[in-house]
Formats: C-alpha cells, sequence, structure tokens
C-alpha cells in the first residue's frame, strides 16, 4: 500500500513530484492550494518552465457538513473521463490529462491558462451573457450526442455507475427523500427510473461551478461522476443552477430565466435527432425539480441560499412535484414567478 500523501502539503507534493520523476531533482515549481473542493483536494503547479498543472486528489470523505463518503478511486474514472470527452468535445473545451496515479488517488491536467474566471462566481455577480448560456448547451449537447454515437464502448467503458450512486442519487435524491418525506414518492419513483435509464454518456456533475471562462470560451472541469445513464439527469442538475440563481438575485431574475430558455434550446439543436429525445423534456422536468429539492434538503446544499430562500424553495418545489409542469418552460416560468 502507497504510503499516505496529502498534496495541500506543498514539500510533500514537491517531494512526491521529485521522486516520481515527473519534475527533476533540483526543480522547485511553485504550488497552490486551491479552494472550495468538496470531494478532492486541488493544488496548482506552476513550473519554471511556464508549464503549469492542475493536481486533484480524491477524498474518502467529503468536505460537508454531514457525513458523505466515496470510494477515492473514483480518480481513475475522471481520468477516463478526461480522455473521452477530449474526443467528443469541441477543441479546447476539455483539459488535457498529464499523468494519473491510482496508488495515491491522484491525476494532473493541465492548467487552464490566465486570464480565466469561474462561470459560477460571475453568475453569482449578476454576469449573465447569452454567449455563455449557448455554449453551455452546446457543449452538453455534443457530450451526450457523441456518447450516444459511441455506445456500444461508452457503455462498456462507463457501465460502472457505483459513483453516480454514492455521489449523486444517495446524497441527492434518497437523503432528500428521508429529510422532506413529503417528496419521498416522488423521489423514489425518479431513483427508479433514472437506474433504468442507461442511454448515453453523463458527465454527472455539469455545473456553473465547474465550468472556467477563458478568452470566452468554456472550459469544463471535474469528471468524477461521469458514467453512462439518463442524459436527463444532466439537465436536471445544470437546469437547478439557472433556477435556484435567479430565485436568490431577484434583481436578474428576467435574465436567469431567459438563460435557462436559451440553454434548454441551444442543448436540443446540438443534440440533434437521436431514439431516446421522445421523452427526454419530461424527464428534465422531473430531474430539475429533484435537483431543485436537493440542493436545500439533501447533503451539499447550496451555500448562496439564505435559510430564508432555502425554506421557500423547498415549499414551492415540493408543490410543484405534485402538479409536474409540463415542459421546461412551463418549470422556468412557474418557478420563478411563484413569489
Amino acid at each position: 500500500m502507497a504510503q499516505e500523501l496529502d498534496i495541500e502539503r506543498p514539500g510533500a507534493l514537491v517531494a512526491y513530484l521529485r521522486e516520481s520523476g515527473r519534475i527533476a531533482a533540483e526543480e522547485t515549481p511553485r504550488v497552490e492550494v486551491l479552494a472550495g473542493g468538496v470531494s478532492n483536494r486541488t493544488v496548482l503547479v506552476e513550473r519554471a518552465s511556464g508549464e503549469s498543472w492542475v493536481v486533484k486528489q480524491a477524498l474518502a470523505k467529503l468536505r460537508v457538513a454531514v457525513d458523505w463518503f466515496s470510494d477515492p478511486r473514483r480518480i481513475e474514472r475522471e481520468a477516463l473521463g478526461l480522455k473521452y470527452l477530449a474526443e467528443i468535445a469541441p477543441a479546447g473545451a476539455i483539459t488535457p490529462l498529464v499523468f494519473q496515479d491510482s496508488a495515491h488517488h491522484l491525476l494532473a491536467m493541465e492548467a487552464v491558462p490566465r486570464p480565466h474566471e469561474n462561470w459560477k462566481t460571475m453568475l453569482l455577480a449578476g454576469r449573465v451573457e447569452r454567449a455563455h448560456v449557448e455554449q453551455f448547451g452546446q457543449l452538453l449537447g455534443t457530450i451526450h450526442r457523441g456518447g450516444w454515437e459511441r455506445r456500444a464502448e461508452t457503455g462498456q467503458v462507463f457501465g460502472d455507475r457505483s459513483f453516480f450512486e454514492s455521489l449523486r442519487v444517495e446524497p441527492y435524491y434518497l437523503y432528500a427523500a428521508e429529510q422532506a418525506p413529503e417528496a419521498k414518492g416522488f423521489l423514489k419513483e425518479l431513483v427508479f427510473e433514472t437506474r433504468l435509464r442507461q442511454l448515453t454518456l453523463v458527465h454527472g456533475d455539469y455545473s456553473p461551478k465547474n465550468v472556467l471562462i477563458a478568452d470566452g470560451r468554456l472550459v469544463l472541469l471535474d469528471h468524477e461522476v461521469i458514467h453512462f445513464g439518463d442524459p436527463a439527469f444532466d439537465l436536471g442538475f445544470s437546469l437547478t443552477h439557472f433556477l435556484a440563481k435567479g430565485h436568490h438575485l431577484r434583481a436578474h431574475r428576467p435574465a436567469f430565466a431567459e438563460a435557462a430558455r436559451v440553454y434548454w434550446r441551444a442543448y436540443r439543436a446540438a443534440l440533434g435527432v437521436v431514439r431516446w429525445a421522445g421523452d427526454l423534456e419530461e424527464f428534465a422536468v422531473w430531474h430539475t425539480l429533484g435537483c431543485l429539492l436537493a440542493r436545500v434538503a439533501g447533503r451539499s446544499p447550496l451555500e448562496y441560499l439564505t435559510a430564508g430562500e432555502r425554506d421557500w424553495q423547498r415549499v414551492a418545489v415540493v408543490a410543484m412535484m405534485a402538479d409536474v409542469p409540463g415542459s421546461v418552460d412551463e418549470l422556468i416560468e412557474t418557478f420563478l414567478d411563484r413569489e
């Protein structure tokens, strides 16, 4: 068993990089611990050559208020995701993999060149730009279409859904079902259907926090939940962020409502015609409601919502689960017009 390594200790990381031959024995790169990681330690390594890496190390116990565990071998899944997504996604949208070390549950990828901005930070500042939203929809549609076109291969490589279960199904839907018994029936049915729908490559963490904006273009990060499954989950997970931010930022509510509509349409245009498109919108609505509730009653609540906003969102979503909107547009209008 490999000796335990904590990459957030710069001295230990540099020693590891030297000993493993990743850098020269006399080289001392600049090391910066990056904040905000819940499921991983994340560190920026800047070399004198100008080469920069982001090194990620998966944690067995996630950094949240309640107990939440997941096998750190998921870093191997992320490495696979980096390789496959680089072939499917538009050029520049995925950071290249540099190396992987399964024994220490870590990988390194090329760092996104500066200057860049985190998209979640931009959105929370009310900076909602249509071009970014359109790219976000186009990128997901391209991934889902590419995963479907390669389904014989992606279904085999990414068929293990255990990380999706431990990082999404249990902490989001099943935990929320126990915290909000009034939604238990809805969430249990959603989980049942989601487990049956194995259709294409699903990112599993498709969120503005995992997007950097560099020179006007989106770069997608954090692929440890990638699997072959239900594409509607990605839609619900991502639409939730537009709607919750619109709920939180009252002055920008029309902009977020329009962004959600633009995102959905850009996604559908990029997806094109696929066999499973017929009921996709219905399940996208269900997953959006499930994720909206999970982000106030699950193991990973949205940190920017106030207690009052969380209470309102819970009540509003439970009411909508009893009378489910018939389309994404109706869902957007109903949620953001309830107050």
